[in-house]
């Protein structure tokens, strides 16, 4: 099991997510951030390997605008070498790596250019991963999208875009998510009959959206759709609902003694988990100390 948090660490003093203003935009600007991002990218992955979390979700702005059309530089190589020394970090410390678009990009909506803008996206980001010469065990994750009034539909439309406009870089990354309001767990499931697509589960999810499943056979049926040869173990994300917030709010902070009854419940099951949580890397350094002492990690 590795354990791990998403995109930010609090305790360095530096982002790997600088960006600026579409007005601002310039090769020069662009070639500087990209620059501060990957050195601070650089620095967290470091921290992560010093703390035993060995898996982390890069942000989605590591290249500003670079699905954007206003940027026509040719990034990819200007930091071709950079990306593989980065990659060649991560895996000689064999650490996992994610990274999850933002809410924009929507494979089955019915603007076309939303779906165009989409898919620009996904391809961006599989570029970077591609770029690291990562395996494809390093994932894409998504959102089944809108339901706009007639889920049926809406989950055809998503698997005709998915077999008709994505290439072949993107369909080897990309997994579905359960979500919190509309896709659950066995729409995923359908998604993954149409598509091949294993799928992401998330738990707190699963606790406000479902079809009754408890929750390690929850687990077990999201893990059924990885290939171990293509896919490597389940990935997760793991949260609880913040209390006295609106349903679906995340935790500002890890609460341990559910987080321990999650790990008991699902024991003896393979995953790497991601730390949906407020404050980083402080809940993921309790969550690895928890699970050492159930012996889900190493010591």
């Amino acid at each position: 099991m590795k354990i791990g948090y998403p995109c930010m660490n609090n305790t360095l003093d530096c982002s790997s997510s600088r960006t600026f203003r579409l007005a601002s935009y310039s090769e020069e600007r662009l070639i500087e951030t990209v620059e501060q991002n990957l050195a601070c990218l650089h620095r967290i992955l470091e921290f992560n390997v010093q703390h035993g979390l060995f898996f982390f979700r890069l942000s989605s702005d590591l290249v500003p605008f670079a699905s954007h059309e206003v940027n026509k530089y040719n990034w990819q190589e200007h930091f071709k070498m950079t990306f593989r020394k980065l990659g060649n970090y991560i895996k000689n410390n064999k650490m996992r790596i994610s990274m999850h678009p933002d809410q924009f990009v929507v494979l089955n909506s019915p603007n076309e250019q939303t779906v165009k803008n989409s898919v620009a996206e996904l391809l961006y980001q599989a570029t970077i991963l591609d770029l690291m010469g990562l395996d494809t065990t390093a994932k894409l994750q998504i959102h089944g999208g809108g339901a706009y009034g007639d889920k049926p539909s809406a989950i055809q439309r998503f698997a005709e875009v998915y077999h008709s406009l994505l290439p072949d870089a993107v369909k080897a990354r990309l997994c579905v998510e359960n979500d919190d309001r509309t896709y659950s767990l066995q729409d995923c499931l359908q998604l993954h009959a149409e598509t091949g697509m294993p799928i992401i589960f998330d738990n707190f999810h699963h606790e406000c959206v479902n079809n009754g499943e408890p929750m390690r056979e929850a687990v077990q049926m999201a893990a059924s759709t990885w290939q171990p040869e293509r896919d490597g173990i389940l990935m997760m994300d793991y949260s609880s609902q913040a209390p006295n917030e609106r349903k679906g709010k995340h935790v500002q902070s890890i609460q341990e003694e559910l987080f321990h009854d999650f790990l008991a419940e699902t024991e003896d099951l393979d995953m790497d988990i991601m730390l949906e949580i407020k404050d980083k890397e402080e809940s993921a350094l309790k969550a690895i100390a928890l699970a050492r002492t159930l012996g889900r990690v190493p010591a």
